[in-house]
This record gives C-alpha cells, sequence and structure tokens, in this order.
C-alpha cells in the first residue's frame, strides 16, 4: 500500500491574499505558482485577473470559496495566490541565449509528471547532465513548491524552467527554432542508444500512468525506449530521465 502523505498548508509568508494584492503582485514581476479563485467570484477585477494571468502563464484553480478559507488569511476576498521560488522563464529567450552561446540546446518537456519527489529527482539530475531548460506545462503537473525544491536538492532553483500553456504549440516552437523532439514510449521500436543525441534536441517524458498524450506523441520527431532485461510494466520516470540523460552527455562529451 502506497504512504501518501496529507498536503501541508502553505506558509503565509508564501501567499497573496486579495484581488488587488494579487494583481499588483503579478505586475510587479512577483513569481507566481497558480492562483486559486472562487467559483462564485465576479466583476471586473476578476476580468483583470484572469487577463493578467493568462498573459503571464498563471494557472488559475478554480475552486470553493471553502478551500480558499482553508489558507486562513484575511481579506481574501475569494481569491488567493501562491508565491513560487522558481522563476519563469520565456521560452524562445532561453533558445537564443543557448544558441548565442555556441552551445548544442538540450530540453526536457514534462508531460503529466505530478509526483513532486519525480520532478524533483529529474530537475537534479537534469541540472547535472547539461539540460539548458526543463519545459512544464500551466496545467496538469505538479507544484515546484518548498518540497519539490527539497526533493531536488535546490537543483530546482538553478535550473532553468519554462512554464507554457500548450506543450502541442511548444513543440512547433521547438521545431521552428531547428530542435528535434524524441519522445520516450516503452512500445517503441528504437533503442535509447540507437539515436544520435548530438543534434538540438528535446526530449519528452510522460507519467508512468498514462505515458505521453497520444496527439503530443503524433507531433514527435522520434520515438525511442529504454531496453530492459526483465518483465515489468515501466521504468520510474525520474530513474529513466537519468538514463536518457546520461545517454546523450556520453554521446555529447565522451
Amino acid at each position: 500500500m502506497k504512504n501518501f502523505r496529507s498536503p501541508q498548508r502553505p506558509k503565509k509568508s508564501t501567499l497573496v491574499a486579495g484581488r488587488q494584492a494579487v494583481l499588483d503582485a503579478i505586475k510587479s514581476g512577483v513569481a507566481i505558482d497558480r492562483i486559486y479563485l472562487s467559483t462564485k467570484a465576479v466583476g471586473e477585477m476578476v476580468h483583470h485577473l484572469r487577463k493578467a494571468a493568462t498573459e503571464h502563464h498563471i494557472p488559475i484553480n478554480y475552486v470553493p470559496v471553502e478551500k480558499i478559507d482553508g489558507f486562513n488569511v484575511d481579506d481574501h476576498e475569494g481569491c488567493v495566490a501562491l508565491k513560487s521560488k522558481v522563476h519563469y522563464q520565456d521560452l524562445q529567450q532561453v533558445i537564443s541565449w543557448v544558441v548565442e552561446k555556441g552551445e548544442v540546446p538540450l530540453f526536457l518537456i514534462l508531460d503529466g509528471i505530478t509526483d513532486i519527489r519525480n520532478i524533483g529527482g529529474i530537475a537534479r539530475t537534469a541540472y547535472c547532465t547539461g539540460v539548458h531548460a526543463i519545459i512544464i506545462p500551466d496545467k496538469g503537473v505538479g507544484a515546484l513548491n518548498e518540497d519539490a525544491i527539497l526533493t531536488s536538492a535546490g537543483a530546482l532553483e538553478k535550473i532553468t524552467i519554462c512554464r507554457v500553456n500548450s506543450l502541442m504549440k511548444t513543440v512547433d516552437e521547438l521545431h521552428l527554432n531547428g530542435i528535434r523532439v524524441m519522445a520516450s514510449e516503452m512500445k517503441a521500436g528504437k533503442h535509447v542508444f540507437d539515436l544520435d543525441f548530438k543534434e538540438p534536441v528535446a526530449i519528452i517524458l510522460g507519467s508512468e500512468e498514462k505515458g505521453i498524450h497520444p496527439a503530443l506523441m503524433k507531433i514527435c520527431d522520434e520515438q525511442f525506449k529504454i531496453p530492459m532485461s526483465g518483465d515489468f510494466e515501466s521504468l520510474n520516470v525520474s530513474v529513466a530521465t537519468g538514463m536518457v540523460l546520461y545517454e546523450i552527455m556520453k554521446q555529447r562529451n565522451f
């Protein structure tokens, strides 16, 4: 039986309460992980909040007001934002920065990975193997909170993170920049050792339960698998990431 820890209430120092306060925080450049907005919240300020959140790729969780009351903050007006220790970067700017340095781009794309322990482990390995940035969607991924940062041994605060509102559009953007997109898929015909990773590349990794979304898989340039001698369902995604990244590092550096 799995042992799940009950989620801890965020520290008050990590919260911004109130519609105007949240909007001001966004406009002033405070890194926001996500916004919790009451399902009954209406009005012009709510419209401005939604617009600002969209422009800054900040996800909004629409929740009952009881959920927001649970944060135990005063005058929240049905709106609370959770600050992030991670400062998200624009993907195109990161690509341009990597190319200008004369390096071969290497990116990781996380699709549907919600376990923060896996995300922390992936970030730690990615930082140690020269990944230029981890790309995450604004929804459907584990929160990059203090627990995730702790699990990553601080790597999430060091490695570049790009948060996007569509992984499909992101693949198109990578293609326009000459970056091939490859997907880890246990039923693929090619082994990870058969591919050339010396070229600019982005690797997509999916959750252990659902894998990579079919629509995303269709627009990838290549699919590969990690060979296993035993008959088992799948590898842990963090472990699999390490295997792939060290194969890439071996090809590029050794």
